[in-house]
């Protein structure tokens, strides 16, 4: 039981910092207009504004994450952000992330799994 417990953990730190990542290395390297250029291509409107959020949502869901609140409610999030990404982009162009392919599915198959884990875990009981 402790081990289990010490595990989870370790997967929603891990994961809170992933994802922590992502949304900063778009704030610091400009990448927040470009995203919502690509958005807005797609047929979002407000591509911009669907940018900010998305990266807002990836800074600041982390951080719930970090403290172990509201868990369930932000893997639910962040795996409906990430299966978006799979529909729009990464299943287009395989399954690979490097090697035989570039930018493919793989690496957020296993994070909206990860996240789909801690969401189980942490949804609140029903009495």
């Amino acid at each position: 039981m402790l081990s289990q417990l010490f595990g989870l953990n370790l997967l929603r730190l891990l994961v809170a910092v992933i994802i922590f990542l992502h949304g900063g290395y778009r704030v610091l390297h400009g990448g927040i207009e470009p995203f919502g250029q690509y958005l807005s291509q797609q047929g979002f409107p407000l591509g911009l504004i669907w940018s900010v959020g998305v990266t807002g949502l990836e800074l600041i869901g982390p951080l719930f994450l970090l403290i172990n609140r509201y868990v369930s409610v932000f893997c639910l999030l962040f795996i409906v952000l990430y299966s978006t990404g799979v529909a729009l982009l990464h299943a287009k162009v395989g399954w690979f992330v490097v090697g035989p392919g570039r930018n493919g599915a793989e690496f957020s198959a296993l994070l909206i799994a990860v996240l789909l884990v801690l969401m189980v875990q942490h949804w609140p009981a029903r009495r």
